[in-house]
This record gives structure tokens, sequence and C-alpha cells, in this order.
């Protein structure tokens, strides 16, 4: 009796090589654009008493609002009609409904809150009145 050849073994093994090159590029290539959606130049401000977020909603919108007043996701600067246009988008893209819609105000320790209440204004205008504001747990070193 012959001993049976396993039939993986003889597989050819370059469509899962191929696949395992393409999965890492996919990663990398997400890790890098998830990074230049956050910008660094922002300065937050101290919330040592906060509840710590340990993980975020991969649908969350972070709006940043830079010391200058500027807004801007994902490093594109807009106008708070624009900011409005886009959260409309958005929320009609799931089904309308503004609960399914996470957003994240991202302001400068340094900014005037006017600019920040432009951000707000344009979400509340947009439907979406649940909105987080991100702080700083501790100081990075």
């Amino acid at each position: 009796m012959r001993k049976q050849e396993e039939p993986y073994l003889n597989g050819n093994l370059t469509a899962m090589i191929d696949v395992v090159f393409q999965l890492i590029i996919f990663f990398i290539a997400t890790v890098t654009m998830q990074k230049k959606s956050i910008d660094d130049s922002i300065q937050l401000t101290m919330s040592p008493n906060g509840a710590a977020v340990h993980a975020s909603d991969p649908r969350t919108i972070n709006i940043d609002v830079h010391q200058n007043g500027d807004i801007s996701i994902a490093q594109n600067r807009m106008s708070p009609e624009l900011l409005r246009t886009i959260l409309v988008k958005v929320i009609g893209d799931q089904q309308g409904n503004p609960e399914n819609v996470p957003v994240v105000i991202r302001g400068d320790g340094r900014v005037p809150h006017e600019h920040i209440k432009k951000a707000l204004d344009a979400c509340s205008s947009a439907g979406i009145i649940k909105v987080k504001f991100a702080a700083m747990k501790e100081k990075n070193s």
C-alpha cells in the first residue's frame, strides 16, 4: 500500500504568497492613511480627570480646529459651510441617522472659543447633536 501524499504539499504556493504580500501592502497603506488624518500641529488641552478612550469607532469624523481658527478634516482645510455640507452628506449615507455619525472636535488649546463654536454650529445645523471633544489625559514626554 502506497503512502498517501498530502495535497497541500504538492500545490503551487505562488498564489498564497501573492495574497500575503497584498495583505501586507494593504495594512501598511491603511496605517499610513490613518496617521495622515491626524494633525500633529494641534496641541490638545489637558484633561487629567476626563475618561480615557481606549478604542475609537472607525466611522468617527475628527474635526480639527487650529490656533488661527481654520477648520479641517484629515488635514483638508474648509469653511464651516463646507463642513456642514460634508456632515449632511455623511448623515445621508448613514440612512439619515445622525446617531450613526460619531464626531470628535480636536481644538487647539490656544484657539479662542469662537472658532470652536463655528465647528459646533456646523455640526448642529447638519443635525448632529452628540459631539465629543478630544483632550490629553497626560502629558507626552
